[in-house]
């Protein structure tokens, strides 16, 4: 079974370096990592930031989705982190790292992760755009 790194939201800036660090495996040939940073378009519209928000057992979701990665052939350690509160352009949002013994099972893990946990875990993005107009995404 491989190690839960991390399933975490945070209101704190992410370190995604740390993550993959973490994950570091010497079984393993590969560590896939990924950075969710909050852009400054969407949609045509420019985006002056994001506030993100959580249910309050969004972190248990989030290692319900993580833990359900674990038991892969060939995956080593996986981590997921979530930042909620409020966000200034190229502030990580959503890290993730995945170490597997090969690079396939590794990108596909961590792809399906990323899917994983944008669908299942409750949280909400509420966008500010240069107009001043404002958008919530990803309710229920």
């Amino acid at each position: 079974m491989a190690r839960r790194v991390a399933a975490d939201v945070l209101d704190t800036p992410l370190d995604p370096t740390a993550l993959t660090e973490a994950c570091a495996d010497d079984r393993c040939g590969a560590v896939a990592s990924f950075s969710g940073v909050v852009r400054d378009h969407d949609g045509g519209r420019g985006v002056t930031g994001i506030a993100y928000s959580s249910h309050p057992d969004a972190a248990r979701f989030l290692a319900e989705v993580v833990d359900e990665f674990l038991d892969r052939p060939g995956i080593h350690a996986v981590g997921a982190q979530h930042r909620v509160g409020d966000l200034a352009i190229g502030d990580h949002a959503l890290i993730a790292a995945v170490a597997g013994e090969h690079r396939a099972e590794t990108f596909a893990a961590l792809a399906e992760l990323i899917e994983q946990i944008k669908s299942r875990v409750p949280i909400w993005k509420h966008q500010a755009f240069t107009d001043g107009s404002t958008e919530w995404s990803a309710l229920p």
